[in-house]
């Protein structure tokens, strides 16, 4: 892969990251209550983006495939900078019709105005420089259209983890009780302070939780693009 689009340092963090954290594990095996979470956001997910047929969707951190896989009606577009997850997305995804691209968002310098929804999912709190996606995402989202993000609410997360891990169940699970690499966030956000980050290049329309907003461990957003120049 050319530098100008993929540092080495991101792409074998990535690739550590799905090696060590199996994607189609953490879906499928990972602690009931987590895996219920999970169906949650999903939902939401679908429900913000409103597939209609021929939709044009990128998801940027396309992981797997899980989410894409959804939206079985519309032209699909997956974006990520690991090889791990872009062959296990293609696998997923066989039959559907997709384009998978690999590289950092801000350096792939993809038309403006391409997607009628951009999802980007428990992914900026991995990345170094979140607010610069975010207005990659704005810029790629096309008039009328819309973003759906969301991001894990790390501070919650670790509260109530700490609570568990002094309890019999958190002895039970052991390490499961960090299923899903933690460890390689970069950022921790409140669902607040994350929507003000979001509101530098957005207007919010939406905002959702799983698994609810009383207990707000995913927060969810669909966004639309501030008024360009």
């Amino acid at each position: 892969m050319v530098s100008d689009v993929l540092s080495p340092e991101v792409e074998a963090a990535n690739d550590r990251l799905a090696r060590e954290h199996s994607i189609d594990d953490y879906y499928s095996r990972s602690p009931l209550p987590i895996r219920l979470i999970e169906r949650g956001r999903l939902r939401i997910i679908e429900r913000m983006v409103a597939e209609k047929p021929g939709m044009k969707i990128a998801e940027v951190g396309s992981g797997g495939g899980h989410v894409l896989s959804m939206f079985r009606h519309s032209k699909l577009t997956a974006i990520d900078v690991s090889d791990v997850y872009l062959e296990t997305a293609r696998q997923r995804l066989k039959g559907y019709e997709v384009e998978l691209i690999k590289g950092e968002l801000q350096k792939l310098e993809l038309p403006a105005a391409s997607f009628d929804c951009v999802i980007c999912t428990e992914v900026l709190e991995h990345t170094e420089e979140p607010s610069a996606i975010i207005a990659e995402i704005a810029r790629l989202v096309a008039p009328g259209g819309r973003a759906v993000i969301t991001v894990p609410n790390d501070p919650l997360i670790d509260g109530m983890k700490a609570v568990a891990r002094r309890t019999p169940l958190g002895w039970a699970l052991g390490g499961r009780v960090n299923w899903g690499g933690d460890e390689f966030h970069l950022h921790r956000w409140k669902p607040a302070a994350f929507r003000r980050l979001l509101e530098r290049s957005f207007t919010v329309t939406e905002y959702d939780a799983a698994p609810s907003r009383l207990l707000p461990i995913r927060a969810c957003f669909c966004c639309a693009p501030r008024a360009r120049d």
